[in-house]
């Protein structure tokens, strides 16, 4: 009897189009789950990923769940999550990729998931990662550990939003740093991000944590440009 008073005072709405959702459906519509524009290098062995980092940072396997494109369903969605605080999106997107990658051979030998961190100035002033609960279920579905702890960035840096390709590459330089190395010591490692641009911040959070010994770094993404 409660439901459609809730509904009525705060209607679930599809944060991609914000059409009211249907009582089956959760997060984005139906129509608009249809048009997200996946990519499905997991499943087709794609090494766009891997393109992306060549000659700068080498992993074992890479993916993204969708394709970025300017105004699209993928903007809304992380813009959703990043700057108005809709963290059921992280969990919806984390949950469709872990379900994915826990049935895909590279990923079954995952150790642990560690998200590309924010800076505890922006931390404090968002709230949250806007990676974790991506990365805490994607963590949960294959069965692997997550640690926030380890990666950090020692460096506040602007918003990279409308910065060109160069300056975004020099801001991603030498702003993190690893501690308690040891405890990712001979670990395969799932590095968790929103979107690949150039892979500057990805190949900057790489070279850190190749400081501890005997390592394999892979990566997932919700996104790539």
């Amino acid at each position: 009897m409660l439901k459609p008073i809730i509904n009525l005072f705060f209607p679930k709405v599809c944060y991609a189009c914000h059409h009211l959702l249907n009582d089956n459906e959760k997060i984005v519509c139906v129509d608009c789950r249809h048009d997200l524009p996946v990519t499905n290098f997991h499943f087709n062995n794609d090494d766009t990923v891997a393109k992306v980092l060549y000659g700068r940072a080498k992993i074992e396997s890479g993916t993204a769940l969708f394709r970025f494109e300017k105004k699209g369903i993928v903007q809304q969605l992380i813009h959703g999550l990043k700057y108005k605080g809709y963290e059921n999106i992280g969990f919806f997107l984390g949950n469709w990729l872990g379900g994915e990658l826990k049935n895909i051979e590279p990923y079954k030998s995952i150790d642990l998931v560690i998200p590309v961190p924010l800076h505890k100035k922006k931390l404090k002033k968002r709230g949250f990662n806007q990676v974790a609960t991506f990365g805490q279920q994607i963590a949960g579905a294959i069965k692997a550990d997550y640690k926030a702890d380890v990666l950090l960035k020692v460096t506040a840096t602007k918003s990279q939003v409308n910065k060109k390709r160069l300056a975004r590459w020099h801001n991603s330089d030498e702003l993190f740093t690893l501690v308690n190395s040891e405890s990712i010591e001979n670990k395969h490692i799932l590095l968790v991000d929103d979107i690949i641009t150039t892979g500057a911040t990805l190949e900057a959070c790489i070279a850190v944590l190749n400081q501890a010994k005997n390592i394999k770094i892979s990566i997932a993404t919700m996104a790539i440009a």
